[in-house]
C-alpha cells in the first residue's frame, strides 16, 4: 500500500512538470493609465521619442506582468515588468543575421536535431535582469543593443515533432547552447482556454 501511495504521489508531482513546461499565456492591450507607475518611471525617458508605444497586460497561469513595446532607433523593443512594477527583461525584435555565427550555427543544430522540420516565427534578443547586475544597468545595455555574454535568445518556433506542427518558446544563451522549452499555443487559441 505503501508503494502504491509513493507511486500515486510520483506520478502526480510529474504530471504537474510537464504541465508547467507549456505556455497558456493571454495578452491584453491596456490604456497607459492602466499600466504599473513604476514601470512608467522606469522607461519614461526611452519613450520620449519613441514611436507606435503599446502597453499591455499578460496573464498565464502562474503570473501577471506588463509589457511596453515600442519603436525606437528603427529597433522594435518589448519591456517586460512584473504586477508590483519591478523590471523583469527587455527584448529586441532581431533577425538570424544578427545573432553570432558560432552561436547561430548551434542554435539550428538543436533545432534540426528536436524537429522533424522547423520555422522561426520570432527571434527576440533578451536581456534579463540578474542579480548581480542594477536594472539601469540591463536598461542601458539593451538600449545600446550590446552583444553580452549575458543576454539570452528566445524563439518562436513552428516545429513538426511527429504528425503535427506545433508551436514553441525556446529559450538560448548567447552561446547558444539550450537553456528552456515550453510549448505555446497560438493566440487563435484562447476559445479553449476561457
Amino acid at each position: 500500500m505503501k508503494k502504491f501511495k509513493l507511486i500515486a504521489l510520483l506520478w502526480l508531482l510529474g504530471s504537474g512538470a510537464l504541465l508547467a513546461q507549456n505556455k497558456y499565456e493571454r495578452e491584453y492591450r491596456i490604456r497607459k493609465s492602466q499600466f504599473p507607475e513604476k514601470a512608467l518611471h522606469y522607461i519614461s525617458e526611452k519613450l520620449e521619442d519613441a514611436k507606435r508605444i503599446r502597453f499591455y497586460k499578460e496573464t498565464d497561469s502562474a503570473k501577471t506582468s506588463y509589457e511596453a513595446k515600442f519603436k525606437k532607433d528603427r529597433l522594435w523593443y518589448s519591456v517586460e515588468f512584473s504586477e508590483k512594477g519591478a523590471l523583469e527583461d527587455i527584448e529586441i525584435l532581431i533577425k538570424p543575421v544578427d545573432i553570432p555565427n558560432e552561436s547561430f550555427s548551434r542554435i539550428e543544430t538543436y533545432l534540426t536535431r528536436s524537429f522533424l522540420k522547423y520555422r522561426i516565427r520570432r527571434l527576440q534578443q533578451q536581456y534579463p535582469i540578474t542579480e548581480e547586475e542594477p536594472a539601469e544597468t540591463t536598461i542601458k545595455n539593451a538600449f545600446q543593443n550590446l552583444m553580452l555574454p549575458s543576454i539570452n535568445y528566445e524563439l518562436i518556433v513552428s516545429g513538426k515533432k511527429e504528425k503535427a506542427f506545433e508551436q514553441f518558446e525556446i529559450l538560448f544563451d548567447a552561446d547558444g547552447n539550450f537553456i528552456a522549452i515550453r510549448k505555446s499555443l497560438p493566440p487563435n487559441y484562447d476559445h479553449v482556454l476561457y
